[in-house]
């Protein structure tokens, strides 16, 4: 029989999951719910246990997971005691787990050298310099994540009640924001209350949009946004001068407004995260690998 293996990109929207033989052949693909096991560790099992079952039956294989390893690049993973637990509950043949960043940079680069910038709900800076990989950020969004989605959506909720209070100046995005709560500050605090890094983080597209057109809290918060990721890339990138990539649902909306000496070392990036994720499982756990 020949070798199949599974690779899994599970981040905080969505969790996604490829099989692939030992030439890497993607031969099914499947997506499925959340998989930050920071977040929800029983919820993130369910969501990568169904969503590589349905790649396996995408492929029209009639196997088990518990014949198939697995590479797991997961959200959460770097900061989460959860990884152990999940790790004793997973249903794979074997099975091995990092951070979804480090599936990036190997989607992005193969084995080469280079920084990815993952902006989206939150947001984490990988690099790979000289073969060493060093991670900047991905603390979560609590006490990290700055530039990502969620923390963006935030400050603008934060800004619609300053300016309600009479501290901040009015403009069309903040009307727009505060209309969708009916212009009832109690209701935008109690969703605040209850909402998830990804609720807050649907606000940031319209944040860039209202930036884009001039709009005056657009900006600030684009700025601060944009300041923050210069910020970190400074830094990832402080020891190589090889090639930057952006990826995540926010990375789109980035390129014209980093700095310069950003913008100058941005490239494509190979393959996806799921790719890389995959090439990783064959590595792993290919016949004769270490």
């Amino acid at each position: 029989m020949p070798d199949y293996f599974i690779g899994i990109d599970g981040g905080g929207t969505s969790c996604r999951a490829a099989i692939a033989d030992a030439s890497g052949n993607i031969l099914g693909r499947a997506r499925g719910g959340a998989a930050n096991i920071l977040t929800n560790l029983d919820g993130a099992l369910a969501n990568i246990t169904s969503t590589a079952g349905d790649a396996v039956r995408a492929a029209g294989l009639d196997l088990d997971l518990g014949e198939i390893p697995a590479f797991l690049g997961l959200a959460g993973a770097n900061v989460a005691e959860q990884v152990h637990e999940l790790a004793a509950r997973l249903p794979f043949k074997a099975a091995q787990i990092d951070t979804d960043g480090l599936i990036a940079l190997q989607g992005a680069f193969g084995n080469d050298d280079g920084v990815v910038a993952i902006l989206g709900t939150g947001s984490v800076y990988i690099t790979r310099h000289s073969g060493k990989v060093s991670y900047t950020g991905g603390w979560g969004f609590m006490l990290g994540d700055l530039g990502g989605g969620a923390r963006i959506g935030r400050a603008l909720l934060q800004e619609c009640l300053l300016v309600h209070d009479g501290v901040r100046r009015n403009s069309p995005l903040i009307e727009a924001t505060m209309k969708s709560f009916d212009n009832e500050p109690i209701r935008l605090v109690t969703f605040a209350h209850e909402a998830s890094p990804s609720d807050f983080g649907r606000f940031a597209p319209s944040i860039f949009e209202a930036a884009g057109q001039g709009d005056v809290a657009g900006m600030a918060l684009v700025k601060g946004a944009v300041g923050a990721v210069d910020e970190a890339l400074d830094a990832a990138a402080r020891e190589s001068h090889c090639g930057i990539c952006l990826l995540g649902g926010l990375s789109a909306l980035y390129p014209n407004w980093i700095a310069k000496r950003h913008q100058e070392r941005l490239i494509e990036p190979q393959k996806d995260a799921l790719g890389g994720a995959v090439s990783l499982a064959i590595s792993s756990f290919s016949k004769g690998a270490q």
